[in-house]
């Protein structure tokens, strides 16, 4: 189906707006009416989190290929995953991908889509040479990505995406694994439904029989996929997690001095229908932080009260808000932060993000910046930057779609499944640093990481460049006493 939309802000290949994917779709030469036959390719993006829109035939090399718009929302073009089957051995293709929303992508810089099939199902990446990204004129001059493959396999389904699906059923299964260890220092639960009465699932990591009932409680909280196509998110909250609940003696630690609270998927109806950036009914929900409706933004609005509600227990001390995305033009792992009058506070904020560079050779620095655009004021990070204490910091952690480049490279090094969770591990490391909890590791216990390839800062390493790292029960008086609340 399809019908005429005209996107209110101009962007131009709207027009024709597509509703709905492709279901076991062949796709013949024009006015051939015999039977199938092999290379007759049968496209379909009918599954979870599956995108593609329409398949025009070109010539038996070369096909145009639409993506979806997200429901209710035409703006965004951007996620595709599909698969495509009875193809011919030897049979070489071009595919144009040709609506995209978005015009500057990594796409100029390297980028290549992923691929795999039923005899090889582990994802890889096209090579860089096969993928051309243009203006196209025969497309309103739109940018075009095409890429040329070459079947292999007759018997194979091959499957194309934009970036390594994470689904909604993928973390339904790996949370249900995690409840079967019956671990006592990890709790599962439900916080609520999306609107198509999907769980909205809440993790609560940490040893609270180990944890002082007198002295406050630091709160970490983590979120991820608010942006549904931004799938490298939850590779990194995964990795996040396994490091967490792992018998790593750094990990072991920080069970006993913090609690973590994680969401690994905010919009799991967006993730199921393969949309780049809204939920089902097409909000951007990185945009109604401030007032999120109980029916129309339900895991908005149960996490914001549950955040708030925290908040306001004296019991707890709610000092991190992360929330994880990815990023479609830049490199490497950086954070945006927020922007505060107070320098004490300023430099505080830069702590985490200096700490973790040193963990982590992929997170650059020199990329993570702090900000107040108005187009941001609802997302996250500036909404609970607001609304939290001077004591808490809220950042944005992006991740690139694409690669990293690590100091002294010249090439950059594309991520795969494994170094995104890698990068989760060593931000979850990295609170051992802040929280000045290095001297309880014992001498004859490993430090690192085993899979990483940073050093391990001490607190001390980064409090000599004149900036204070962690906070013990002083530090946060004095802080309080100097900043108020805001």
């Amino acid at each position: 189906m399809e019908e005429k939309i005209v996107e209110a802000d101009g962007e131009t290949g709207a027009e024709d707006a597509l509703v709905g994917n492709v279901n076991k779709l062949m796709v013949t030469p024009p006015g051939y009416s015999g039977a199938p036959r092999k290379g007759h390719l049968v496209f379909d993006a009918c599954f979870e989190s599956g995108n593609l829109g329409r398949v025009d035939y070109i010539n038996d090399f070369e096909f145009d290929l639409f993506i979806r718009p997200d429901t209710c929302n035409p703006r965004f073009r951007v996620w595709f995953n599909f698969t495509v089957e009875n193809v011919r051995e030897t049979q070489r293709v071009i595919f144009n991908i040709v609506n995209f929303s978005k015009t500057k992508s990594l796409y100029r810089d390297g980028m290549s889509p992923v691929v795999k099939s039923t005899s090889r199902p582990k994802w890889q990446r096209l090579p860089p040479k096969n993928v051309y990204y243009y203006r196209c004129p025969d497309h309103r001059r739109n940018y075009v990505m095409s890429f040329a493959f070459c079947f292999d396999r007759e018997d194979d389904v091959f499957q194309f995406a934009y970036c390594y699906p994470y689904t909604y059923s993928r973390l339904q299964h790996y949370l249900a694994s995690l409840e079967r260890k019956n671990l006592p220092y990890v709790q599962r639960e439900q916080l609520g439904l999306s609107v198509q009465q999907r769980r909205l699932d809440l993790l609560t990591i940490t040893n609270s029989d180990r944890l002082s009932p007198d002295k406050e409680k630091k709160l970490v909280f983590l979120t991820a996929r608010v942006h549904p196509g931004e799938s490298p998110a939850s590779f990194i909250c995964q990795g996040v997690i396994d490091f967490l609940v792992s018998q790593h003696p750094v990990a072991q630690i920080l069970r006993d001095h913090v609690i973590f609270k994680i969401v690994p998927m905010l919009n799991p109806d967006g993730v199921y229908l393969g949309n780049y950036r809204c939920s089902l009914m097409g909000f951007d929900l990185n945009r109604h932080w401030q007032d999120p409706s109980p029916w129309a933004h339900p895991t908005l609005h149960a996490v914001k009260q549950l955040i708030v509600q925290m908040n306001q227990d004296p019991r707890v001390s709610l000092e991190f808000y992360i929330d994880v995305h990815a990023h479609s033009t830049m490199l490497n792992g950086f954070m945006y932060g927020n922007v505060f009058e107070d320098e004490e506070r300023v430099q505080r904020q830069a702590v985490f993000p200096r700490l973790l560079c040193q963990n982590a050779p992929d997170f650059s620095f020199s990329n993570t910046s702090f900000n107040r655009d108005v187009v941001k004021a609802g997302t996250g990070r500036r909404f609970l930057g607001g609304l939290l204490d001077d004591t808490s910091y809220c950042y944005t952690l992006e991740v690139s779609f694409y690669s990293f480049m690590t100091a002294g490279s010249t090439a950059p090094v594309p991520y795969t499944e494994e170094t995104y969770m890698k990068l989760g591990r060593n931000v979850a490391r990295t609170f051992l640093d802040y929280y000045k909890l290095n001297n309880l590791i014992k001498d004859n216990r490993p430090l690192h990481i085993q899979s990483s390839e940073g050093g391990s800062p001490t607190a001390n390493s980064t409090a000599g460049k004149g900036i204070s790292v962690g906070r013990d029960a002083t530090d946060r008086k004095k802080e309080a006493n100097h900043n108020g609340r805001h």
